[in-house]
C-alpha cells in the first residue's frame, strides 16, 4: 500500500476534506452533541464545543502522518461539516476476526466509519461519501480490502455499507470507551484490482 494522508476528495454533491478546529462549533451543533447520532459509537456526546475543539485539536496534528485519514464532509457550495468519514487500522487481534476466504492480512485490517447530523439522514449523502472513500482507497493508496462494521441495532448503516458494496463477513462485539459491548454486524469491501 502507498498511504497518501487525508486528501481532498470531490463526489457529485459533497466535498470531503481534512477537519479543522475552526469545525468545532458545527461539528458539534450538527452531530457530536446528539445523544441519537452518537449512540451506536464508541464515545459519548460532546457536553460542550471546547470539548469537541480539543478533540478536532488532537486530529489536526495527526494529519503530518501519511497513515492518517479523517475527513469533514460537506456539501458542494459551502464548507460547513455536516458529518465525518475516516479509515483507521484496526487492532492487531482484529486481524483473527475476519473469515473471508483469501482475505490478505499483511497490512493490517482497515476500517471505514463515519457520523452524520440526523437532518442529513436519508439522503444518500453517507452511500456517496462511503464510496468516494473507499475509491481512494482502492485507486490511490492501494488497499486490497476494507473493513467497515455497524451496530446491530442500527440496521440503516448496514444498508449503506451494502449500497457502497461491502458484503457481510461476520457478527461480533466491539466496546464502547466506556467498556460497555455492543454487538455489530462486520463487512468486507475487496478490492476489484487484486
Amino acid at each position: 500500500m502507498r498511504h497518501l494522508g487525508t486528501q481532498v476528495l470531490e463526489t457529485e454533491r459533497l466535498i470531503l476534506r481534512p477537519m479543522t478546529t475552526g469545525d468545532a462549533i458545527p461539528m458539534f451543533e450538527t452531530w457530536a452533541n446528539d445523544p441519537q447520532v452518537t449512540c451506536f459509537l464508541r464515545w459519548e456526546p460532546h457536553k460542550d464545543w471546547l470539548e469537541t475543539a480539543q478533540l478536532l485539536a488532537a486530529w489536526e496534528a495527526l494529519y503530518q502522518n501519511p497513515d492518517y485519514y479523517q475527513w469533514a464532509v460537506c456539501l458542494r457550495g459551502t464548507d460547513s461539516p455536516f458529518g465525518s468519514i475516516s479509515v483507521m487500522e484496526g487492532e492487531e487481534q482484529d486481524s483473527a476476526c475476519w473469515h473471508a476466504p483469501g482475505l490478505d492480512h499483511s497490512a493490517g485490517v482497515w476500517e471505514a466509519g463515519y457520523c452524520y447530523g440526523r437532518a442529513f439522514w436519508g439522503k444518500g449523502y453517507a452511500t456517496e461519501a462511503l464510496c468516494a472513500v473507499r475509491d481512494f482507497w482502492f485507486r490511490e493508496v492501494g488497499g486490497p480490502w476494507l473493513a467497515c462494521c455497524h451496530a446491530a441495532e442500527n440496521p440503516a448503516s448496514g444498508r449503506v455499507m451494502e449500497k457502497a458494496g461491502w458484503v457481510w463477513d461476520h457478527d461480533s462485539l466491539y466496546h464502547k470507551f466506556d467498556g460497555t459491548p455492543v454487538a455489530c454486524r462486520c463487512y468486507v469491501n475487496r478490492n476489484p484490482n487484486f
